[in-house]
C-alpha cells in the first residue's frame, strides 16, 4: 500500500493553491474525490489557456492527476445530503475558497462535527476566516504584493517584481497539506475532528523569514539587491559570463577560500592574500570593490569553462538555466522527475513529478478526471447508492439542473 490509500480526503477545490496541495496528497495514494460545481462547469482550472479544449486543460492536468470527479451541487438539498454522506465516509474535508466561503457552505467542523465527529476540515483561503480581510479574495499575485515580496524582489531602482512562478500559492498549498494529515493524524488518535484554516496572507508572511526577524529584532530595512544577490553573504548570486549566467555562492568561509584561490589561479586575480576580503564581516563592508573584481574575472570566460574549474572545486554553483535546459538537466532525468500520463485528448502528457517521496516503491500516475468521470464509483462503490437512489437524486438536482 501507498502511504495514504486508507485517507479519503472530499475536496472542494479550484484553480491553483488547493489542487497543488491536494495533488501531493493524491500521488502518495489519498483518493480524493474533487466535488465540482455542474452550474459552473466545475473546476475553472480545466478552462485555463493557452492550452485548453472544451473542459480539457494542460493547466488542470499539472494539478489534478491521481484524483477522482464528481459534479455536486452542495447547495441544493438533495446535493448537500449527498456530500454529507460523503463527510461521513471520509477523513477530511478540504477547500480553498474565499475566507467566508466555508460558513456559508456549511463546511466548518462545526457545520459537520454532527455528521461525523472525527471529520477534518481544512480551509485554505486567501486570507484566513477571521480578520478584516477575510472576505477578500485573494490571488498569488496580490499576496506577493501586500507581503512585502515584490517590494524585494528584482534591481534597486526597478519596478516592484513579481517572481516568475506562482509562489504564494504553491506554498500555500503544501502548508494545507501539512495541516491536513496533522489534523488527520490527532483525530485518529483523540476520535476528535477539528478546523484547519490556512490562509494565503498567512504563508506569505511566515516566509518572509529571516528578513523578518531581523526587521523586527534590529530594525532591519530589506532592500533589493544587484544582481540578486544575498543580503549578507557576499558573494552569493548572479555573475554574468561571456555567454550567459551562472550562480555562485560562498555560505561557508571554506568556499570563500575555495573561489579566492581558483580566480586567482585563472583570472590572475589577488583575492586570496587581501585583508579586506578575509572574512564574512569584510567581505560585506567591501563589497562594492569586491563584486565589482568578480565580475570582471567572471566575464572573462564561458559559463561551461566557469562551471568546469568551480563544481571540481567544491564551489557551490550551477547556470542559469532556462526551463526547457533545467526538465532536460542529466539530474533531472535521474531523479524521475518528469512523468507521464495517458490523456484521450493530448495523447501523452508530460509533466513535473512530485518532490515528495516516501520509501522507494515507485508512484503510480493517473490522468486528472474528467468532469463527473467518477460518479459511479464514488455513489456506488463508496456510498453504496442503487440505481433507484441515484435517479431520485438526479430528478431533485443533486448533480445539477434536471434534464
Amino acid at each position: 500500500m501507498r502511504p495514504l490509500e486508507d485517507v479519503r480526503i472530499v475536496s472542494l477545490e479550484q484553480y491553483g493553491a488547493g489542487p497543488f496541495g491536494s495533488v501531493h496528497l493524491a500521488d502518495l495514494g489519498a483518493e480524493i474525490i474533487k466535488v465540482e460545481d455542474p452550474r459552473t462547469g466545475g473546476d475553472v482550472g480545466r478552462y485555463v489557456p493557452p492550452f485548453a479544449d472544451g473542459e480539457d486543460s494542460l493547466f488542470f492536468e499539472t494539478f489534478n492527476r491521481n484524483k477522482r470527479s464528481i459534479s455536486l451541487d452542495v447547495t441544493a438539498p438533495a446535493g448537500r445530503a449527498v456530500f454529507e454522506d460523503l463527510v461521513r465516509a471520509s477523513h477530511a474535508v478540504y477547500s480553498n475558497l474565499r475566507g467566508d466561503v466555508p460558513a456559508k457552505l456549511g463546511i466548518r467542523y462545526e457545520d459537520l462535527a454532527g455528521i461525523n465527529p472525527a471529520i477534518v476540515c481544512c480551509s485554505l483561503t486567501g486570507f484566513g476566516m477571521t480578520g478584516p480581510r477575510a472576505t477578500q479574495p485573494g490571488y498569488d499575485y496580490v499576496l506577493q504584493g501586500l507581503a512585502g515580496w515584490m517590494e524585494l524582489t528584482g534591481e534597486p531602482g526597478g519596478p516592484p517584481t513579481k517572481s516568475g512562478l506562482s509562489l504564494v500559492d504553491y506554498s500555500g498549498g503544501l502548508v494545507a497539506a501539512i495541516a491536513l494529515l496533522a489534523g488527520v493524524h490527532a483525530a485518529r488518535r483523540d476520535g476528535v475532528g477539528m478546523d484547519c484554516d490556512l490562509s494565503l496572507y498567512d504563508t506569505a508572511v511566515g516566509m518572509l523569514t529571516y528578513p523578518a526577524v531581523w526587521h523586527l529584532n534590529g530594525g532591519f530595512q530589506p532592500a533589493r539587491t544587484h544582481h540578486s544577490a544575498h543580503p549578507s553573504l557576499v558573494p552569493f548570486q548572479v555573475f554574468e559570463a561571456q555567454d550567459g549566467w551562472l550562480v555562485v555562492g560562498c555560505a561557508k568561509e571554506k568556499f570563500w577560500r575555495r573561489l579566492a584561490t581558483l580566480l586567482d589561479g585563472v583570472a590572475g586575480t589577488a583575492l586570496a592574500a587581501d585583508p579586506r576580503f578575509a572574512t564574512f564581516g569584510d567581505r560585506h563592508r567591501h563589497a562594492t570593490i569586491l563584486l565589482a573584481l568578480l565580475e570582471d574575472a567572471f566575464a572573462t570566460r564561458t559559463v561551461a569553462a566557469w562551471l568546469a574549474d568551480l563544481q571540481p572545486a567544491g564551489i557551490p554553483c550551477g547556470p542559469v538555466n532556462d526551463v526547457a535546459a533545467a526538465l532536460a538537466d542529466p539530474h533531472t532525468v535521474a531523479r524521475g522527475l518528469v512523468v507521464e500520463t495517458d490523456h484521450p485528448h493530448f495523447g501523452t502528457v508530460r509533466q513535473p513529478a512530485s518532490p515528495v517521496r516516501v520509501g522507494t516503491d515507485p508512484v503510480p500516475h493517473r490522468r486528472a478526471p474528467r468532469r463527473n468521470e467518477d460518479a459511479g464509483y464514488v455513489l456506488h462503490d463508496v456510498l453504496g447508492y442503487d440505481d433507484t437512489r441515484v435517479a431520485a437524486l438526479t430528478a431533485a438536482g443533486a448533480f445539477g439542473p434536471p434534464a
